[in-house]
């Protein structure tokens, strides 16, 4: 079992920048493909972004070129740096862990992200 405790979410003005990180328990972090998921008010859960275990990434069209997600293995650790936001990037952010297609086998408990204009 895996256990996910995110940190760094908050209030920013728009154009701003926030840091999330998620810190994963156990030994097998660096065997899982990690991802970070979002959560508008009145919305469903959507995908932000993911990466492998080789550090390859992927994003979703609405964050790309403004949120970057990294990971460090050595300290169990899962990253979204996210430059530029804008008040639609307002959700909660969900750290997942062993992403496999659809399905997700791991989740945090997630962080408030406000972004006002």
């Amino acid at each position: 079992q895996v256990q996910l405790v995110e940190s760094g979410g908050g209030l920013v003005q728009a154009g701003g920048s926030l840091r999330l990180a998620c810190a994963a328990s156990g030994r097998t972090f660096n065997s899982y493909v990690m991802a970070w998921f979002r959560q508008a008010p009145g919305k469903e859960r959507e995908f932000v972004a993911r990466i492998g275990m080789s550090s390859s990434t992927y994003y979703a069209d609405s964050v790309k070129g403004r949120f970057t997600i990294s990971r460090d293995n050595t300290k169990n650790t899962l990253y979204l740096q996210m430059n530029s936001l804008k008040p639609e990037d307002t959700a909660v952010y969900y750290c997942a862990g062993d992403l496999r297609g659809l399905s997700v086998r791991f989740w945090g408990q997630g962080t408030q992200v406000t972004v006002s204009s």
